[in-house]
């Protein structure tokens, strides 16, 4: 009778999140080797046997983005060639999670091709954190386990902010839903919207218009599933300042923080900026207002449910 192997791998981008995760299994990283080639080819072995294994790749898709991807795409054929059993694909942060319709004509649907990558490489299963909108998981021709940091966010927020007369805030109309349960999360907290518009020719660029809802005197949480370039977020901070509250805390799961994303998050009205590490976070994007969960507890109970056939909807209260 073969015994069930539990093994993590991980790429280059985020190994401090992986060799956390790792631990909380009570395991550590496969050893691989791993490097590129003068032309820019990335190169993958491992170093120990993983025939038969129950095998989960941990990879967030980072800056250089394409070559996160890469790295991750060819672990998964090492895995397949060397006869791993299941093939589970972690992405802690999906690259191109945005591109997941045509918004115009002659368009890519980038996130659909990504999942085929997956598939054709090997994968069997996907895992992944707050995808940018939930039919991604349609995507893939498997199971698709979608991870939510709602809850590690939302208990930060009510333990630091609970007391206080909060509000949540989506910073446009299509994140209702997510800001619907944060305000069960928060004891009920009445909800807001931006209302703003977006320029479908100037990516990373909106406007934000007027806020919808009661926010005057309370504490805004304004809750999203990344931050990039930090506009939208930061200037609906700002507007929500405009219309009379008492301050805003930025709430979002994927750090990406991009170009003048700083700088922007430094300068604008919001006091705390929450986030977690499903993205590495480098010293020199640290700042005083950024305060960085952990998502490892997360990632680590959802891989052991699915390795003792468990049930990963059960980590969410019952919160699909």
């Amino acid at each position: 009778m073969n015994e069930k192997n539990l093994m993590v791998f991980a790429g280059r981008a985020n190994p401090e999140l992986a060799r956390e995760v790792a631990a909380m299994l009570g395991t550590e990283l496969v050893p691989t080797s791993a490097y590129d080639f003068a032309n820019g080819e990335i190169y993958v072995r491992y170093e120990e046997s993983v025939r038969g294994s129950d095998a989960f790749v941990i990879q967030s898709h980072t800056t250089p983005i394409n070559e996160a991807i890469m790295e991750q795409l060819l672990m998964v054929d090492a895995l397949k060639r060397a006869s791993a059993k299941r093939i589970t694909v972690v992405l802690p942060f999906y690259g191109y999670a945005r591109q997941d319709k045509k918004h115009r004509g002659r368009e890519p649907i980038s996130a659909r091709l990504m999942a085929d990558l997956f598939k054709t490489a090997g994968a069997n299963r996907l895992m992944a954190v707050d995808l940018h909108t939930a039919q991604i998981q349609g995507f893939f021709d498997g199971p698709v386990d979608h991870l939510m940091a709602l809850p590690i966010l939302s208990e930060y927020v009510r333990k630091k902010y609970g007391h206080e007369q909060l509000a949540v805030v989506s910073p446009d109309a299509g994140r209702i839903k997510v800001a619907e349960q944060w305000s069960e999360r928060l004891g009920g907290a009445p909800l807001a919207f931006i209302h703003k518009t977006r320029d479908i020719n100037r990516p990373n660029e909106t406007v934000a218009n007027r806020v919808v809802g009661e926010v005057q005197g309370r504490i805004c949480v304004l809750v999203d599933d990344m931050i990039d370039t930090g506009g939208t977020i930061t200037k609906a901070a700002d507007a929500l300042m405009a219309e009379g509250a008492a301050g805003v805390v930025i709430a979002a799961t994927h750090a990406i923080l991009s170009g003048p994303a700083i700088d922007r998050l430094k300068a604008c009205t919001a006091s705390e900026v929450i986030v977690t590490n499903t993205l590495p976070i480098d010293a020199a994007h640290e700042f005083d207002k950024l305060t960085t969960l952990s998502i490892a507890p997360l990632i680590s109970r959802a891989i052991q449910e699915v390795f003792e056939d468990g049930s990963v909807t059960s980590l969410f209260d019952g919160h699909a």
